[in-house]
């Protein structure tokens, strides 16, 4: 059937070639007879429309198999070799960034410790990393590793056990390579310049992605879009294997964590746990482990969205009746579901991932899939990244489009029950429940608490609720084998937070048990409610500590004054003022001792005061001195008033000491008997 006028033209004139079946990898190190690999990719061609015409797009894909023979493809080496032109030792070559001996670990040596190292002559260009037989003209090629964006570079690392030399890997589609050196600087030389070679490579796209800009550029007519869809079977659902990803994901990078393959396999193997899913008697655990994979390894979280999206497009394209009929289909629809309250997919994944969803919408309003969908679409709207992932009980609730309910312990009030989203926060569900009490009036504030026993946390107001359950649930899990204790398990509780106003409460509103709760958890953790008196004398000390200022005395804080020493008194006075606040002659000093390296105590009459100065030891000599004094009175009784209420009649000009203080500056705190 003659296509549409516009349509034919659209798909003619988009690209100007077919798209045939190809592999889309880079070459390898060719010579050692390795199989070659088949892979869901595509190979380009330029069509060659009869009478001058453009023809119409042939788009054709067909999912391979690993057993059989492979017509009409280049084997391994073939292909390596096709990439690169038959010349020898390019000695003249501006492309050559640097070239040298080194040796080369044997394919599968890891395995097989006893092959020693072969030495080669080995030159790194611009385009690919070539292994020759000599370093004299003419020299035999060995083999090739075509260089792509995808390359990776691990090392250099000293192999002391196997070589003892220092190595650096280089990863391909199907190959790595190890090239080793006895000089660390040599090694370390050889890895920077392959770096910036791959990073200076233009990235890859995959056949996947070249699809993906077709859909979107096609979104504006339906009839295009679905025959893309027709003709790429790599977009539709599939009950065979995946052998390849459908985004680009750098060669041999090691996923970390143990357990982990490298992120290429850990691809595939992430469509093959989507399709035990179909026949799963318990879904949620395999969906809690996909989701684990993802977090831990984000670079397959686009990877994973897009092979959801390959397997809710159905199996003829965009999503039928067949595909509504079939249970197994929600299966996938439901992980997306919890994908999409979990993490953000990228751009163009995104892009791709919303239109489908429309689409599902458009051809099915009224069915059970459209709902999913609207569903997806809200959540991917608010999902701003999560702390860890669902919670069994969360992934049963989204995998109904249901929320999750709760309990929060409010004293007075019991166990409150919370309906809740993957996306709600501390904060809102403490305001939610400050509702429901009548307390949003009330001068104290209030909080969400973790508490288990006597150990509780505040909730930040933006953490969400659903971490903080999955951490509950793993905590639990953790302690299976344990014995239960009464204090076991953690729940959440509505507390009172920051400082408390018991002013004005009335007896029979739901404030007073919170009060009573707080003032009862201090007093088991000693730390009582301080007097009046201590919270004054701790906000005058904030205020000196903020502004400088010490001209309060704070509740009897330390003081810096300085000290003056004169022939029959000692005074007292704050720095850069000549006149004393306190004078006190010699007789009433009662003691003069030292109290540490830089304390000095000195008792008048009932009082006892302490100096701190570097210079406590020449004080105290002097003090001794004049105390020695047979002049100098000596205190009559124990009811000597203080220091402070004895001042020195004297003016402070008949006193040299007072005019040039010998003391130093120093902090000064009275502490009564």
């Amino acid at each position: 059937m003659p296509l549409p006028g516009g349509l034919w033209w659209l798909l003619c004139c988009r690209r100007g070639f077919t798209l045939l079946h190809r592999d889309y990898g880079d070459g390898e190190l060719s010579g050692d007879g390795d199989e070659d690999e088949d892979e869901e990719t595509f190979e380009l061609r330029t069509p060659s429309p009869a009478g001058g015409g453009r023809g119409p797009l042939e788009v054709t894909l067909t999912q391979p198999v690993r057993s059989g023979p492979v017509s009409n493809r280049l084997q391994s080496w073939e292909e390596t070799w096709s990439l690169i032109p038959e010349k020898g030792l390019p000695e003249d070559d501006p492309d050559i960034v640097v070239k040298g001996w080194l040796y080369r670990e044997p394919r599968g040596g890891g395995a097989r410790p006893w092959l020693p190292p072969r030495r080669a002559w080995f030159v790194l260009t611009r385009d690919s990393l070539d292994q020759f037989s000599s370093s004299g003209k003419g020299a035999r090629r060995l083999g090739s590793l075509v260089l792509t964006s995808l390359c990776s570079v691990t090392g250099p690392e000293r192999r002391r056990k196997e070589t003892g030399l220092w190595s650096v890997t280089v990863s391909g589609r199907k190959h790595s390579v190890r090239l080793c050196s006895p000089r660390q600087a040599e090694a370390e030389r050889w890895g920077v310049a392959l770096r910036e070679v791959i990073a200076s490579k233009a990235p890859l796209e995959t056949p996947t992605q070249l699809l993906l800009r077709d859909i979107q550029e096609s979104c504006g007519d339906p009839e295009a879009v679905a025959l893309i869809y027709l003709r790429n079977p790599i977009l539709r659902h599939t009950s065979g294997a995946l052998y390849a990803p459908l985004l680009p994901l750098p060669y041999g990078v090691s996923a970390p964590g143990p357990g982990y393959a490298p992120l290429r396999e850990e691809a595939v193997r992430l469509f093959l746990a989507l399709q035990a899913l179909e026949g799963a008697r318990r879904p949620g655990p395999l969906m809690q482990g996909v989701l684990q994979t993802c977090r831990d390894l984000p670079a397959l979280r686009d990877e994973l969205f897009l092979q959801l999206a390959k397997q809710t497009s159905g199996p003829a394209g965009p999503p039928g009746l067949p595909a509504t009929q079939d249970p197994a289909t929600l299966r996938y629809w439901q992980l997306l579901t919890c994908m999409s309250c979990t993490f953000r997919p990228g751009g163009a994944v995104r892009g791709h991932l919303l239109g489908h969803l429309e689409r599902t919408e458009q051809a099915l309003p009224d069915s059970e899939l459209a709902e999913y969908a609207r569903f997806i679409r809200k959540a991917l709207g608010r999902t701003r990244g999560r702390e860890l992932v669902p919670s069994l009980a969360e992934i049963s609730a989204l995998s109904q489009r249901q929320e999750l309910l709760c309990t929060v312990h409010c004293p007075g009030a019991g166990a409150c029950t919370v309906a809740i989203d993957s996306h709600t926060t501390a904060g809102e569900v403490a305001r939610e429940l400050v509702g429901r009490l009548g307390l949003a009036r009330s001068r104290n504030a209030f909080a969400l608490y973790q508490q288990r026993g006597t150990q509780e946390r505040a909730l930040a107001g933006g953490t969400l609720v659903a971490d903080v359950l999955t951490r509950f649930e793993n905590l639990a899990a953790e302690e299976a084998g344990l014995e239960d204790s009464p204090d076991s398990g953690w729940r959440l509780c509505l507390r009172l937070h920051g400082p408390l106003h018991p002013e004005g409460l009335s007896p029979d509103g739901h404030e007073l048990p919170f009060l009573f709760e707080q003032a009862h958890a201090l007093l088991l953790r000693g730390r009582p409610p301080p007097p009046d008196d201590t919270l004054r004398a701790l906000a005058a000390l904030r205020l000196q500590s903020l502004h400088r200022d010490f001209s309060e005395p704070g509740g009897g804080a330390p003081q810096k004054l300085c000290l003056g020493l004169g022939a029959k008194a000692m005074s007292l006075s704050r720095p850069g003022e000549t006149e004393p606040i306190h004078s006190v002659s010699y007789g009433h000093v009662a003691a003069c001792q030292l109290m540490g390296p830089y304390t000095l105590a000195l008792r008048v009459g009932e009082s006892q005061l302490l100096l701190q100065s570097p210079q406590v030891e020449e004080i105290m000599q002097l003090v001794n001195a004049y105390l020695a004094n047979p002049s100098s009175e000596r205190p009559c009784s124990s009811s000597s008033h203080p220091c402070q209420d004895l001042p020195d009649t004297s003016p402070p000009s008949q006193h040299p000491g007072l005019d040039e203080p010998q003391g130093q500056s120093g902090c000064l705190g009275q502490l009564q008997d």
